[in-house]
């Protein structure tokens, strides 16, 4: 049965509703493949699933280089694409093309005070990364609000996150029960946070999470010259210098990834490799090349159908997508407006 058969099928019950999505700063990379789309693709014949391409909120921080947002769009389907995210299952849009989010988000705004955005820990530690300071870009500090108008417009029961960004959902949540409140309605849904399993994928640098603006990822269109380059540029253990020392495989990025991406029936393999690098006598040429063997298998299919990909193919999957978003979008505002009392006509 197809997506389309799911909607029109009034005798099928619908499922429940996921928002999802990315901001398009740049293609994915494998932080992105093990941390959520590996989820989305599992979870997406369960719910009801909606994957926001959030241009908007990339311009929050990127507000001078518009450009670059636009251009990986269509970049950052191809990789939702090429993961096995299936249009017949996935409503994949751009946040730009909704114009009622942004009303929902400005509604959103006379709920929630300065001291209660400040107050929120996923904010306040982005706002000290990007080292803003009497610069803060309103756009930026309010990108919570309108992250809550993201969710609660397609009343989404489901938004899968990492812990970091679980403020975010209880921010979304106050916003919705203090609208309901106010206006004396149950228009709006609370909506749960479904943790992700795997931990965040540190950069090859061994410094911090993999990362586009860090340029320490891999990417899931990189070729393979390019993987196994980065490959042989990961941190591991500097104290591991000649074979025959012991080594740690704590912090030892090698290790991270192989974890991550050694098959069940590589695993008691792989500890075996971590037991001869504790003692001394497994070099980092090995675990490196055991490592590039991986990769380049599990992602050359990936690759392949990425590449594969007809732009124009890909413009009308997001068309058809942003179209259905928008009217989900549209119901949702006809009873937000009901309930405001801002229903003229």
């Amino acid at each position: 049965m197809t997506y389309k058969e799911i909607e029109i099928n009034q005798d099928i019950v619908l499922r429940p509703r996921l928002l999802t999505g990315d901001r398009p700063t740049g293609k994915l990379h494998l932080g992105h493949y093990v941390g959520s789309l590996l989820n989305r693709v599992a979870l997406q014949k369960i719910y009801d699933t909606y994957i926001i391409i959030a241009d908007v909120q990339a311009l929050t921080d990127h507000f001078d280089h518009p450009l670059h947002i636009v251009a990986n769009v269509i970049e950052v389907a191809k990789d939702y694409l090429s993961v096995g995210i299936d249009p017949h299952f996935s409503t994949i849009f751009i946040q730009s093309q909704i114009p009622e989010i942004h009303e929902l988000a400005t509604y959103y705004l006379n709920l929630v005070s300065l001291a209660r955005l400040e107050r929120n820990p996923t904010l306040k530690a982005e706002i000290q990364d990007k080292g803003y300071d009497r610069s803060l870009p309103m756009g930026f500090l309010c990108y919570p609000i309108h992250q809550a108008a993201d969710i609660t417009i397609f009343q989404a029961s489901c938004v899968p996150v990492g812990e970091d960004q679980i403020p975010m959902i209880e921010q979304a949540n106050e916003i919705v029960r203090r609208f309901n409140r106010t206006y004396n309605t149950q228009c709006l849904k609370i909506c749960q946070a479904h943790l992700s399993s795997t931990s965040r994928l540190v950069g090859i640098d061994g410094v911090a999470k993999a990362s586009k603006s860090l340029g320490n990822a891999i990417f899931l269109s990189d070729t393979p010259d390019i993987i196994k380059e980065k490959v042989f540029q990961m941190y591991t253990d500097p104290l591991h210098v000649r074979v025959t020392d012991p080594g740690r495989v704590e912090g030892n990025v090698v290790f991270s990834y192989l974890d991550a991406f050694c098959q069940d029936s590589q695993k008691e393999e792989l500890e075996a490799w971590k037991a001869h690098y504790r003692k001394g006598g497994l070099g980092d040429t090995f675990l490196k090349t055991a490592l590039n063997d991986i990769l380049q298998e599990r992602f050359a299919p990936i690759r392949e159908k990425r590449n594969a990909l007809r732009d124009g193919e890909v413009w009308e999957i997001i068309k058809e997508g942003t179209k259905r978003a928008r009217h989900v979008a549209q119901c949702t505002m006809e009873e937000v407006r009901k309930a405001m009392g801002l229903r003229y006509f």
